[in-house]
This record gives structure tokens, C-alpha cells and sequence, in this order.
């Protein structure tokens, strides 16, 4: 919940229309859950004070997994995320409480996230950093933690476009955390994975 650097907050985006998949891709059944779940589960797992769940084109996503039920998920609706992840991050980022000092962003069709893959992410914060992430043979991965002074770079983004475009340029101050757990890797984009 708190680290070096201050509160950790947690975005979860799942407003994406998942077109390559054939539609409701986050609400789909993935090993006895809805495919969803992981994202939630690896994100309330993290250390964090508040997990915010951005939705958008299948308002279907709250109804989902009894993980919902936790007392610090909340629900964001991305009202254009017709424009892409860029709208969808956009709009998780402007409901973080003021006094928090980094967030993880998740994907929502991740489902295999290593439980232990945030705590080791927010540990790295401090000094110079000013983000965090996974990288798994030679291949940065999700979560990707971004302390706040990042946070107006990220809600300027336009389209399709996450934070790879931030975390380019940082240098050495972009901590990357070696696992060899390709989940942090792994999305789903069609039906047959």
C-alpha cells in the first residue's frame, strides 16, 4: 500500500472492444473464470491501496468474478474509449487519489501475471526512478509501474497508444525487473489462445 516513495494505486484498462477476439474477450471464460479475473487477481494482490477498473465497451466486465467484491476495487467508465488505450488510461489516471505516488497499470486480457512480480516492481522505487517493469527474455512486460511525475506525460498520450512511448526515453531511470515467468508477457488477443 505505501512504499519508499509514497501510496500505490492500481489500473486495471478493460475498455477495450476486443475486435480481434470476436467481441466480450474480458468476459469470456478462461480456465473456470472469466478471463478478466487474472488481471483483477494479480492487481489486488499487489501492494496497493485501491485496484481502479476502466471500462468501456462491455459494461458486462463489473458483473464478473467474485473478486469484485473486494472493498478496494472501483469502477471507472472510459466514456471515449472508443478512441483507444490512450482514453482508457486517461481516464483511470484522473480518478487516483492526489496523494498517490505511483500506479501500476495492468492489461485486462493478462491473465497470468506473477503474483509476486508488483512487490518486486515497487521496490525498485526511489532516487531517480521514475518507472518500473518486468522483463522477461529480453521482452518488457506488464505490470508497468509509473511513479506520478510521469503521470501527466501519460494522460497526454492520443489513440491506440499506452506508455511505451514514456518509458523509451528514461534511460536508467526505467528499473527493469528480470523474471523468467513469461506471464508477464502473455495477453490474449483471439479465441484460440
Amino acid at each position: 500500500m505505501t512504499t519508499v516513495g509514497g501510496r500505490l494505486e492500481a489500473i486495471v484498462l478493460a475498455a477495450g472492444g476486443g475486435v480481434r477476439f470476436g467481441g466480450a474477450k474480458l468476459t469470456a471464460p478462461w480456465r473456470g473464470r472469466a478471463l478478466i479475473d487474472g488481471a483483477l487477481d494479480a492487481a489486488l494482490a499487489a501492494p496497493v491501496r485501491s485496484v481502479w477498473l476502466v471500462t468501456g465497451a462491455d459494461p458486462r466486465v463489473i458483473r464478473v468474478g467474485a473478486v469484485r467484491q473486494d472493498e478496494r476495487l472501483n469502477f471507472v467508465h472510459a466514456r471515449d474509449h472508443a478512441l483507444g488505450m490512450a482514453a482508457s488510461l486517461r481516464a483511470g489516471l484522473a480518478t487516483l487519489p492526489p496523494d498517490t505516488a505511483a500506479a501500476f497499470v495492468f492489461l485486462g486480457d493478462m491473465p497470468l501475471i506473477p503474483r509476486g512480480i508488483p512487490a518486486r516492481l515497487a521496490k525498485t522505487l526511489g532516487g531517480s526512478i521514475l518507472a518500473s517493469a518486468p522483463v522477461c527474455g529480453g521482452r518488457r512486460g506488464h505490470p508497468v509501474l509509473f511513479t506520478a511525475k510521469l503521470f501527466p506525460s501519460l494522460a497526454a498520450l492520443e489513440g491506440d497508444e499506452g506508455g511505451r512511448r514514456i518509458l523509451e526515453p528514461l534511460g536508467s531511470r526505467l528499473a527493469l525487473v528480470e523474471t523468467d515467468d513469461a506471464g508477464v508477457l502473455f495477453d490474449v488477443d483471439t479465441r484460440d489462445q
